[in-house]
């Protein structure tokens, strides 16, 4: 049976990150090339041949926008260019907040951005811990939801901390704590926050008892660190041990540096998913790279790719 070559391509802002999955999957990153015009305008242009093969572009479509429409030229460029079948490998999905009109006259950008890339030619989408699961019911295409619970647990546990807890930032971040705490066969506690507006958090009640814990805040994104680091200040008040911050998409945008160089967090943990901006004693960065590296390998190989998650009923 003919299996088809596999190509990995990769943006310019997940330069690094696709490095490291090139590393581990044992082949070198394609050729891909950008034109910028002098208004700001560019195009991108892939130098070697990916007729007939699996096509893997990576890239992660954080801000600024430019980096989602790299990586829509380039699907249409592997399209253009009669790639046999075309993966999107994105390991933090840009505009996911954006899931619900909650609003009047609001966009639903998750939706639209699921529209381009399917309108662009690609034939999957590859992506992690998104930020509302009901996102993958947005595209007619298939997805392969990665979740960092493997490469966050065995971090966890080396660290050998006693009266461990979870705590879930906002009620949002409930699922997703309960399965860690399944994990580890402990309980969480929840801080229930109330906006006023986008990005300020007006008030936060801790629900649950942290007295003498070590606890581990856990959400999927942190962006200005203002709900962590108030989340943190509530649970040292009531008598927590010590805090650690767990998310998996370091935005970290605004005050967010500073907000955690001057909270109770004693670390935070992410992966790089999302290149950081700055370093910090405080952060601590596990990579994605062999994950997604062997996603793609059981993807090329039309193997399952559920083997490689640490997962429990919640």
């Amino acid at each position: 049976m003919y299996v088809a070559d596999v190509k990995l391509l990769n943006g310019e802002s997940t330069n690094e990150l696709a490095n490291k999955i090139s590393r581990y999957y044992g082949q070198a990153l394609a050729d891909v090339g950008t034109h910028r015009f002098s208004d700001g305008e560019f195009t991108t242009v892939i130098n070697e041949s990916v007729r007939g093969s699996f096509v893997f572009i990576i890239q992660s479509t954080m801000p600024p926008t430019e980096n989602f429409m790299e990586m829509l030229m380039m699907v249409d460029a592997a399209r253009r260019a009669s790639a046999d079948y075309i993966t999107c490998v994105i390991p933090y999905f840009g505009f996911a907040r954006q899931d619900r009109k909650d609003k009047p006259r609001v966009a639903i950008g998750a939706k639209l951005m699921a529209n381009l890339i399917t309108a662009a030619g690609a034939d999957r989408v590859m992506t992690m811990d998104l930020h509302a699961d009901q996102i993958q019911g947005f595209f007619d295409i298939p997805v392969d939801h990665l979740n960092a619970t493997a490469i966050f647990i065995p971090y966890l546990e080396s660290l050998g901390l006693d009266d461990l807890l979870f705590a879930s930032p906002d009620v949002g971040s409930t699922k997703r704590t309960r399965l860690y705490a399944q994990q580890f066969n402990t309980d969480f506690v929840i801080c229930d926050k109330h906006r006023k507006k986008a990005n300020e958090v007006a008030e936060m009640t801790l629900i649950g008892d942290v007295k003498g814990k070590n606890v581990i805040l856990v959400d999927d994104l942190i962006d200005t660190a203002g709900t962590m680091c108030m989340a943190a200040e509530k649970i040292m008040e009531q008598g927590a041990k010590s805090v650690r911050a767990l998310c998996t998409h370091a935005v970290l945008s605004g005050p967010a540096y500073e907000r955690i160089e001057n909270s109770s967090i004693s670390e935070l943990i992410v992966t790089d998913t999302i290149p950081l901006k700055q370093q910090s004693k405080k952060i601590k960065v596990l990579t994605v790279s062999e994950l997604f590296a062997r996603a793609i390998r059981n993807t090329h190989e039309h193997k399952s790719i559920n083997s490689l998650f640490i997962t429990q009923s919640v």
